[in-house]
């Protein structure tokens, strides 16, 4: 695990701050995909006042703090350290909201906490085997709750999937939007719709979007 987490910090170490205002002229706003201003909104969740959120590798914490900023009570996860100083450096005024340092599956397993919203924007549920990730994330979920992630479409049909590697000791595993909803369904989830968003112009891949509820 230490090997993992020393990858994503080199990971982190490299990434660009988000800009402090969007296109629209907001200081706080959700991005699904790798796209600015791009893709659905924090609208596909429902209303959030007043409800849990779960965020797994949530980086340096922006689009939770919008949910926090909308009257969410949001925690955020990440397995590199330095992510939480980042976030906590930049959205620690926000009420309601709180960033910790640990790895999913530890977190999800150890914690009594119930949510009622589970999301992972490219974050763990593409680097973390889904048939223990899967189970763990509906156990954590209030009924009714929701799970959405999202990440890159699966590469062509054909290429190793389980075995991909985005960084030392960093395997990816690499579904179709079909996989992930049988996968799901599997896991005990309902309702669970995949779909890929197409790039914006000049873009050349979209973003594989993933809800499902317990």
């Amino acid at each position: 695990m230490e090997a993992v987490a020393a990858a994503w910090e080199r990971y982190a170490a490299g990434r660009t701050p988000r800009r402090p205002i969007n296109a629209a002229g907001a200081s706080t706003w959700l991005n699904w995909t790798q796209y600015p201003d791009h893709g659905p909104d924090e609208s596909l969740l429902g209303a959030v006042r007043g409800r849990r959120v779960l965020e797994l590798g949530c980086g340096t914490g922006c689009n939770l703090a919008h949910l926090a900023t909308l009257g969410a009570e949001c925690v955020g996860i990440d397995i590199a350290p330095s992510q939480r100083v980042k976030a906590e450096a930049r959205w620690g005024d926000i009420p309601g909201l709180s960033f910790r340092t640990a790895e999913a599956m530890e977190f999800l397993a150890g914690s009594p906490a119930s949510f009622d919203v589970v999301l992972s924007i490219f974050g763990p549920v593409w680097f973390t085997n889904p048939s223990i990730l899967l189970p763990l994330v509906r156990d954590s979920l209030t009924a009714g709750g929701m799970f959405v992630f999202s990440h890159k479409p699966a590469m062509a049909p054909g290429r190793p999937r389980a075995s991909l590697r985005e960084a030392r000791a960093v395997t990816r595993w690499d579904y179709s939007a079909e996989e992930w909803a049988e996968l799901l369904a599997s896991a005990g989830f309902t309702c669970a719709k995949a779909e890929i968003i197409e790039p914006p112009a000049g873009g050349r891949v979209g973003t594989l979007l993933v809800r499902a509820e317990r």
